[in-house]
C-alpha cells in the first residue's frame, strides 16, 4: 500500500510498528511534504491580500518552488521504503559459488547505492524549499509568520533526517560510490544550519 493512501493514524501506526518500512527516510519525505503544504499555505495567504503587497513576490517564489515539491515529496516517502525492501532483496540473493557471490554483491552495491539517492532528492528539494522561507517570515503575511515558522522547522528535520540515511547507506559502499553525495552532505548540513537560524531569527522579530 502506498503511505499517502493511508490516513495520517494508520501511517503513524505504520510507522511505529517493528517493520523497518515506513523508516526515517520515509518520515523525512513525509516532513517535507507537510512543510510544502505549510509554506504553500502562507504563500497563498499572502498573495493577493493588498495589506501584504510586499510579500508577493516572496509568495509568488515561494509558490513556484512548493508546487515543485508538493507531489514529489509523497512519492519519494513511497520510494524510500521500496528502496530499502530492493536493498532487502538483494541480500537474499543466492551466494553458493563466486559467479552468484560477485552478481550479488554488485546487486547489494546497486540498490544501496540507489536507496541513497533517494533520500538526496529529499534533501535537495529540502534545501530549495529552505531558501525562500526566510523571505516568506519576513514580508509574508504577518498573521501567519508562526506557520513560516513550523514549515521551516518540518523542512530542516527533512533535510537532516534525509542526511542521516543518505549517510549511513553510503558508508557501506567503497568510496569511489555516491562521491558527489559524500563530497557535498556537510557543506548541505551546515547551510541548512544556517538558513534555518535566519528564519528563526526573522520569525521570531516578526512576532515580538
Amino acid at each position: 500500500m502506498n503511505w499517502m493512501d493511508m490516513t495520517l493514524g494508520e501511517f503513524q501506526d505504520a510507522l511505529a510498528s517493528s517493520d523497518p518500512t515506513p523508516g526515517g527516510g520515509t518520515a523525512a519525505a513525509v516532513a517535507l511534504g507537510q512543510a510544502t503544504a505549510l509554506t504553500r499555505m502562507v504563500a497563498q495567504l499572502t498573495l493577493g491580500k493588498e495589506k501584504w503587497q510586499e510579500g508577493w513576490i516572496a509568495a509568488e517564489k515561494a509558490e513556484e518552488i512548493a508546487q515543485r515539491t508538493y507531489h514529489r515529496a509523497g512519492e519519494l516517502a513511497q520510494l524510500d521504503s521500496d528502496a530499502f525492501d530492493e536493498v532487502m532483496a538483494a541480500f537474499r540473493m543466492p551466494k553458493t559459488n563466486d559467479d552468484e557471490i560477485g552478481i550479488r554483491r554488485n546487486c547489494i552495491r546497486q540498490a544501496t547505492l540507489k536507496a541513497s539517492e533517494i533520500p538526496y532528492e529529499t534533501v535537495v528539494l529540502g534545501m530549495e524549499l529552505l531558501s525562500c522561507q526566510e523571505a516568506l517570515a519576513l514580508k509574508g503575511n504577518g498573521n501567519a509568520v508562526s506557520d513560516v515558522g513550523v514549515a521551516a522547522l518540518l523542512t530542516s528535520a527533512a533535510v537532516k533526517g534525509a542526511l542521516f540515511n543518505v549517510e549511513i547507506n553510503l558508508q557501506s559502499l567503497p568510496d569511489e560510490m555516491g562521491m558527489d553525495m559524500r563530497k557535498e552532505a556537510p557543506a548541505i548540513r551546515a547551510l541548512c544550519s544556517e538558513l534555518s537560524r535566519n528564519i528563526m531569527q526573522a520569525v521570531h522579530e516578526r512576532m515580538a
